[in-house]
């Protein structure tokens, strides 16, 4: 509207000055040498706008005649930076879908009409990176970090590319020098505290992780929670070289991160070395609230120096208690009440997990049934569940996984990367188990544990011939014809006797059991066993039979059910004959609690004993 008003106005005044030419009286006389010139003043102003006109018409045609050439060179450098950016933005397209040729066409198009374009570097490193060209690629991001336009850029592309090339040396000083150029660049910083908790320098990346604060690249959670991390791996180095500075670092870690599982359980072990018992508790509890872990049950268990395993066994009581059915503190728990033979409450603790046990609970109750009973079968069978049980949590990061904790991961050197939980590797499959349940382990672990048991004559039944024993330097010299024929005639007409054997106990210790070798008969006779001969077998080695026992059982207490047995027929031997250690296959469980072997008699346990 106020442009409207503005022509308008300006036409008006046009008009009026017009007007005002128009009504002027009189003439204009323009004189010049011998010219003499005589018009209106009408007349004059109209020729002097008319040449005013020309003049300015003029000056135009030559002003655009001068300046064609440079108009040209403009206009054909105008299409050239066209065509180059349609080059470029296509080639980027190019890339974003992963079209190779197309990428590499685009790259050299943009190269040609737009050669100290940054962008068309940077469409020909990345079209090279795409092509698997390493050499093409690392010359581009070297011509990019020349130019101050892009040499942050550059410098980050060669980075990329050394790590590719696995050349740790070199990445490290690139990262260096961008964060020279650009504290606040994130990869560098990141690139350079990852690099110096690699290698150990923890001075150093606390200084990088302070400079990222100032420089806004973290906010202020994320730094307490570092910084505690950083700690923690500096006290854990130096646990055993320099005290001092380990109690230090790790006591402001723990004030900065007060759940960090590692510099909980170190700081309570410093202060429960200071005797500040109370204070090494209330660090572990605070920790354990947030994050159950067996370090630091452990650490409040051995709190207090000196302490009996029935009071470490209260204290992880009173622990567990805070957490009620986490699985950290029944397997605490049960962990505490083995070590205090506390059997019944270590089952107590580890009967909500049985059903579907992991690797730590088969173990515990393995243990249980090898100290409790000394059952051997049982532990083995507990023990090949732990085989085919699902993995316990473990300290896990990027899928590596570790037996203990670490600052930083080995994978992407990300600092603060290990957590506490299950390995992918554990996690249920719908192919179902790859191990089928072993009958052996469902038949011990369904057997009661073992019981005295009474031998009687009536289980007795034939066994396959045995191999006779060689004869020995110290048996008794073989009896006459007639009275070997006299005793094989005795013993048809005698019925059997029963045979009692003294009640059989599983010691704590592993014996070996001694047995007597005579001479087997040639053709020995038919045995008359209540009423009904049966065919009497080769003689074989069997369990010896006890003495009679010094302590005989009270009346008043029931017998054990007696459970058959297989067949043996017992040797006779001389009584001077120490006996032979015919040592039976080794058990790894009951090697582990058993007392040393037994020495064989005979002439081959002098030589054993000569050998050793």
């Amino acid at each position: 509207m106020l442009r409207i008003v503005l022509f308008l106005f300006l036409i008006a005044l046009a008009a009026a000055g017009a007007a005002w030419v128009a009504d002027q009286p009189g003439d204009l006389v323009l004189t010049w040498g011998v010219f003499r010139v005589t018009t209106t003043f009408p007349r004059f102003v109209f020729g002097l706008g008319v040449f005013a006109a020309a003049t300015v018409l003029v000056w135009s045609i030559l002003t655009m005649i001068w300046r064609t050439p440079g108009r040209l060179r403009r206009r054909r450098h105008d299409k050239r930076h066209a065509r180059g950016r349609h080059a470029i933005t296509h080639g980027l397209l190019a890339i974003g879908h992963g079209d190779t040729a197309l990428a590499r066409r685009h790259a050299d198009a943009a190269r040609r009409h737009a050669p100290d374009d940054p962008l068309a570097l940077l469409l020909h490193a990345q079209s090279a990176q795409l092509d698997g060209n390493r050499d093409d690629a690392q010359r581009a991001f070297r011509a990019m970090a020349e130019r101050p336009d892009t040499r942050l850029l550059g410098l980050r592309g060669l980075f990329i590319e050394a790590q590719r090339a696995d050349d740790a040396v070199a990445a490290v000083m690139i990262a260096e020098e961008a964060i020279k150029l650009a504290p606040s660049s994130t990869w560098a910083s990141q690139a350079v505290l990852g690099f110096r908790c690699a290698r150990s320098d923890w001075s150093g990346a606390l200084a990088i992780l302070d400079s990222n604060l100032s420089a806004g690249l973290i906010d202020k959670k994320a730094w307490r929670r570092q910084r505690g991390v950083l700690l923690t791996a500096r006290a854990l180095e130096l646990e055993t070289m320099d005290r001092d500075v380990a109690r230090e670092s790790v006591m402001e870690a723990v004030k900065l991160a007060p759940t960090l599982v590692p510099a909980a359980a170190l700081a309570a072990k410093f202060e429960s070395e200071a005797h500040q018992v109370r204070r090494a508790m209330k660090l572990v509890e605070a920790a354990w609230l947030s994050h159950p872990h067996p370090d630091l049950a452990d650490a409040y268990a051995h709190v207090k120096l000196g302490d009996s395993a029935r009071q470490r066994l209260q204290r992880i009581e009173t622990l567990a208690a805070k957490t009620p059915g986490h699985v950290e503190g029944q397997l605490a728990l049960a962990r505490a009440a083995i070590d205090a033979s506390e059997f019944a409450r270590a089952r107590e603790a580890l009967a909500p997990l049985i059903n579907d046990p992991t690797q730590r609970v088969a173990l515990l109750m393995a243990e249980i049934e090898r100290a409790e009973h000394g059952d051997s079968g049982r532990a083995r069978a507990w023990t090949l569940r732990a085989v085919r049980a699902r993995h316990d949590p473990a300290w896990t990061a990027d899928g590596y996984v570790s037996n203990r904790w670490r600052p930083v991961s080995p994978v992407t050197g990300r600092l603060d990367a290990f957590q506490w939980q299950t390995p992918v590797a554990s996690l249920p499959s719908d192919r179902g188990t790859t191990i089928e349940a072993s009958p052996f382990e469902e038949a011990m672990l369904a057997a009661p544990p073992p019981k005295r048991i009474t031998v009687s004559s009536e289980a007795l039944e034939p066994v396959q011939p045995a191999p006779v024993p060689a004869a020995q330097d110290n048996l008794p010299p073989a009896p006459k014809p007639s009275e070997a024929k006299s005793a094989e005639t005795k013993a048809s007409e005698t019925k059997a006797s029963e045979v009692k054997p003294s009640e059989v106990k599983a010691p704590e210790a592993k014996s070996e059991a001694k047995t007597l070798d005579v001479k087997a008969p040639e053709a020995p006779e038919p045995v008359t066993v209540a009423t009904e001969a049966k065919p009497a077998p080769e003689p074989a080695e069997s369990a010896p039979i006890a003495a009679t026992p010094v302590f005989r059982a009270r009346a008043d207490l029931g017998k054990p059910a007696s459970s058959p047995i297989p067949a043996v027929i017992p040797i006779i031997r001389a009584p001077d004959d120490p006996g032979i250690d015919d040592e039976g296959p080794s058990d790894e469980f009951t090697e582990q609690i058993g007392t040393p072997k037994a020495q064989a008699g005979g002439w081959r346990g002098f030589w054993s004993r000569w050998g050793r």
